[in-house]
């Protein structure tokens, strides 16, 4: 299994830099660089190709829809080109909250979308011919009808290191997660319930590894974990809550809240009902303290280190490949710790 980090959406680059080269020198295999609506992945992951030199850095995730098919496969391309091949294209929808809310464009298509976006950033990377693509959703070059008839089939200027970059996606509802599994190197779940997620998403990864291209290997389960080892780190389930509060409480509006949905069908109905209640009602922090202890250990890696081995164990067993963790501590020394620990114990 492999061992990465996800750094958080908010922090300085040059401090975040510092901690993830020290990561990579104990062995790391991954960063993954979260974008929402603070500062952009690009930048920070620009930064980290010229401050590390063997962690595969991953954008985890750039959203669809606010990049054109062509830019997302132009920015991969220069990433890839300034980490000497290190780069991995993380995409997602996001949701309407951020998409409408924050960037003013509507949340269409999501489905049509991704694939037509996977499908345009593989043809400009390849640059067998100028890129000329009719889509539902996107056509390259635009049609005169549409534009000024000017436009014409362009190919990518540079020739990129790889004419494959591995695009990963996060996904969670079973149409989403069965796009991802026939047509992405890896996935990008989030608050993954390692004993439920066969029954959330078995079926899905089943449909989609069907219709799956061989040539695209297995698929990288990518898992994003809070972690703490020790015996006396119980107080840190509390410092994971108000994220699940803010996503199962705040990342949407009742009834179109896709992690919502995911800690509904884990078994906790009831508990998100009562979190998105009171996040929208701005009792945020009584939201924070209505996620149970219990969701939390069963998404996280908190405790000590014979149970996060034992959950590491599940995790492997529910087909996770790569641990993308967020160390809990305020210390950059021990949260070097913990990484080293659980490295030891996969």
């Amino acid at each position: 299994m492999r061992i990465g980090v996800q750094l958080g959406y908010s922090g300085g680059f040059k401090e975040a830099a510092e901690q993830v080269v020290e990561l990579e020198r104990v062995g790391i295999d991954a960063v993954a660089v979260a974008e929402a609506y603070s500062y952009d992945a690009v930048s920070q992951l620009g930064y980290l190709a010229a401050k590390t030199s063997t962690v595969e850095l991953v954008s985890g995730v750039l959203p669809i829809y606010t990049r054109t098919p062509s830019l997302l496969a132009m920015t991969a391309a220069g990433l890839d080109f300034v980490s000497d091949g290190r780069f991995r294209l993380g995409l997602g929808t996001s949701g309407p909250q951020v998409v409408e809310g924050f960037h003013g464009l509507p949340f269409d298509a999501p489905l049509g979308r991704t694939r037509e976006v996977v499908e345009i950033c593989r043809q400009v990377w390849r640059r067998e011919a100028p890129l000329q693509y009719t889509g539902k959703n996107y056509q390259v070059p635009l049609p005169a009808e549409h534009g000024t008839g000017l436009g014409k089939a362009l190919k990518l200027i540079n020739h990129p290191v790889r004419q494959s970059i591995p695009i990963s996606i996060a996904a969670l509802g079973p149409k989403n997660v069965e796009l991802t599994a026939e047509i992405a190197e890896g996935w990008q779940p989030v608050f993954f319930h390692p004993e439920k997620a066969h029954d959330v998403w078995g079926p899905a990864l089943a449909a989609g590894s069907a219709k799956r291209d061989p040539a695209l290997g297995p698929l990288d389960v990518m898992v994003g974990v809070t972690l703490a080892i020790g015996d006396d780190v119980e107080d840190r389930l509390a410092w994971a809550k108000p994220q699940l509060a803010l996503y199962i409480g705040g990342m949407g509006a009742r009834g179109r809240n896709f992690y919502h949905n995911v800690a509904t069908r884990y078994g906790f109905g009831e508990v998100a009902d009562r979190i998105q209640e009171l996040f929208l009602s701005g009792r945020k922090t009584e939201a924070i303290a209505a996620v149970p202890d219990e969701l939390v250990r069963a998404v996280s890696l908190i405790g000590p280190r014979g149970f996060v081995a034992e959950q590491v164990a599940a995790f492997a067993a529910a087909g996770v490949t790569t641990l993308l963790v967020a160390p809990l501590s305020a210390d950059p020394a021990e949260a070097v710790r913990y990484v080293e620990t659980l490295r030891e114990l996969t």
